[in-house]
C-alpha cells in the first residue's frame, strides 16, 4: 500500500467510527445474507461481536503505517477464527462484505480511489492471515 492509500483508509474510518454501531449492523446483515452458512458460527447476541469487529478494524486501520505493529494480533485472530470454523474461501466474501457497508456508509465519499484503497488494504492482511491460519497453499483461495 502506497502512504496516500494508508491516508484515505484513515481518514474514510475516521467517519465510519462514529457510526460504528449502524456499520457493524448493516455489516453483519450482510454478510448473513450472503453467506448464510457463516451465522452458526457466531452467537445470537452480536452484540459484542459487533464491538469486537470495529474495535479490530479501529486497530487494524491505525496500524496500517507500521504494518509490524498490528500482524501479531492479525495471526493470532486468524488462528481463533480457523477455531471457530472459519474457511480460506470466507475471506473473499468478509471483504466484500465490508467493501459494500463501506460504500453504504461512506456515500458520496466513497470514489473508486478509496474503494482501492480499502480493497488493497483488505487484501494484505487478509492475504497475511489466510497464510497464517492455514499455509500459504491456501493463498490461492483469495
Amino acid at each position: 500500500m502506497t502512504p496516500q492509500q494508508i491516508a484515505l483508509v484513515q481518514q474514510s474510518f475516521s467517519k465510519v467510527a462514529p457510526i460504528s454501531e449502524a456499520a457493524s449492523q448493516l455489516f453483519y446483515d450482510r454478510l448473513f445474507e450472503v453467506a448464510p452458512s457463516v451465522r452458526a458460527m457466531f452467537p445470537e447476541d452480536m452484540t459484542e461481536q459487533r464491538k469486537k469487529l470495529m474495535g479490530m478494524l479501529a486497530a487494524v486501520v491505525s496500524g496500517l503505517s507500521n504494518l509490524e505493529t498490528i500482524l501479531p494480533a492479525a495471526s493470532a485472530l486468524a488462528k481463533r477464527h480457523v477455531a471457530y470454523g472459519a474457511k480460506a474461501e470466507h475471506y473473499p466474501v468478509v471483504g466484500a462484505t465490508l467493501l459494500w457497508t463501506l460504500e453504504k456508509g461512506l456515500g458520496e465519499a466513497w470514489t473508486g480511489e478509496l474503494a482501492t484503497a480499502w480493497t488493497d488494504a483488505y487484501g494484505v492482511l487478509s492475504g497475511y492471515m489466510i497464510s497464517e491460519a492455514y499455509g500459504a497453499q491456501s493463498q490461492a483461495a483469495e
